[in-house]
């Protein structure tokens, strides 16, 4: 693949390897040969291990648990290429963390997302590829291009073919407010009505539900969220639905699996009929459960990959 005098390679630190292979896989390419370790102190230690000069490369990893040791792989890495003479350095990362700290809530608070974007910015990259930003504004917090994809458009045609027949008994729900405009895209997309949970958040982790925005009786509903964290939020909201709100069952689909804390237990517990996520987050095997089904996002990244190397445009992914 040598399109304008430039190879393209395909490099992964140690938080998604499977995805980077699915990339490779789907653009024809091995995977970059390189060496990510962590020393007894636990300093980290990056070795490339073949030529990049004037390569366009691509660094594969997702900013997920342990964040902290996944951001500095990613650093020392993209500071390995720039100091290798590779052509351009796009950051490739799935699920980007520090997202929600994005704003000040509170008087001397940082803004730790910007920060994310300033060490990425510093460490060399020249743009960034990735998916479902918690907040899109945070694509301004850098002054270097960012690709940011969507994960409406893998999620929504696996209901469209589960539910195929009973569209009319089909109804997307947000878990909060703050999830709105992505559940209504979720709901353009599948043909579907759309209702709100209203709930009110007492503390951290905590919240309660107040009331829900819509007419969910009878309907097989689908609850549409960016992220799942400690899943309170959306088994609180999946139980308000079938009892307050006389749902026959409750579906739910997020990008991003974070799952820390009780979520698997949660999960397991509640009266979620299935939990669909993308694999931006890779899933250990003690997480795995029955309920919860993960989906591939290595085809659409290998696709933006392919059109950021080319120098076309990535927008068409999101129709």
């Amino acid at each position: 693949m040598n399109l304008h005098g430039k190879d393209i390679k395909i490099f992964t630190a140690n938080s998604n390897k499977a995805v980077a292979a699915d990339i490779a896989k789907d653009l024809g390419l091995p995977v970059g040969a390189s060496e990510v370790v962590t020393f007894s102190d636990g300093e980290i230690s990056v070795s490339i291990k073949e030529s990049v000069r004037g390569s366009d490369v691509f660094v594969v990893q997702s900013t997920s648990y342990p964040v902290n040791d996944n951001l500095m792989e990613l650093l020392i890495m993209i500071d390995a290429f720039k100091r290798a003479s590779a052509g351009r350095i796009t950051a490739v990362i799935p699920y980007f963390g520090y997202a929600r700290q994005d704003r000040k809530a509170k008087a001397r608070d940082p803004i730790s997302a910007k920060l994310c974007a300033d060490l990425l910015t510093t460490a060399g990259a020249d743009r960034v590829l990735t998916m479902d930003l918690h907040a899109p504004q945070i694509q301004g917090f850098f002054n270097i291009p960012v690709d940011h994809l969507l994960g409406v458009p893998i999620l929504a045609p696996y209901f469209i073919e589960k539910f195929e027949g009973q569209n009319e008994d089909v109804m997307v729900v947000s878990p909060d407010l703050g999830s709105v405009t992505r559940a209504r895209n979720f709901a353009a997309r599948i043909e579907a009505p759309l209702a709100i949970v209203d709930k009110r958040r007492q503390r951290a982790n905590v919240c309660e539900v107040m009331n829900i925005i819509g007419n969910v009786e009878g309907k097989r509903v689908i609850l549409v969220d960016d992220m799942i964290d400690t899943a309170g939020t959306l088994c609180n909201a999946a139980k308000a639905i079938i009892e307050i709100g006389g749902a026959k069952e409750v579906s739910a689909c997020a990008t991003h699996g974070v799952l820390s804390g009780p979520a698997i237990e949660r999960i397991q517990d509640s009266v979620l009929k299935e939990v669909v996520l993308l694999d931006t987050i890779a899933l250990p095997e003690e997480k795995r459960i029955d309920k919860i089904k993960m989906l591939k996002v290595g085809p659409v990244f290998a696709e933006a990959i392919a059109r950021i190397y080319e120098d076309k445009p990535v927008s068409p992914l999101f129709i």
